[in-house]
């Protein structure tokens, strides 16, 4: 399996990077305890979630924006049978990658 170099340590490319993962570069690259590393990455999520909840975006500088939008109800068909489907109106969370972040991965790919 290839890595993904961060520093002093690597993220595995072609899976998925979990919260372990992202504990583990934070712990590597700057040197807190794994404890203190796992701490600061759930609260760091827990805002980012806390955030969302309230309805508000969540602006990550150089990466992207995490934003709550309003689904209105609308009429599906439900897959199996075809048949039509009342959806119910729902709040969905929307990501959408900076240009920094779109330049990226574009240079990666190439």
């Amino acid at each position: 399996m290839n890595d993904v170099s961060t520093g002093s340590g690597s993220i595995a490319r072609g899976g998925t990077v979990t919260r372990a993962d992202l504990c583990e570069a934070v712990h590597e690259q700057v040197g807190l305890t794994r404890q203190d590393s796992s701490e600061l990455v759930e609260r760091v999520l827990e805002l980012m979630c806390q955030a969302l909840e309230r309805g508000d975006q969540v602006k990550l500088s150089g990466f992207g924006v995490f934003q709550v939008r309003a689904k209105r109800a609308r009429m599906g068909r439900n897959p199996k049978t075809g048949e039509p489907a009342a959806i119910d109106p729902r709040r969905v969370i929307g990501f959408r990658a900076s240009h920094v972040m779109k330049a990226r991965v574009d240079k990666a790919l190439s």
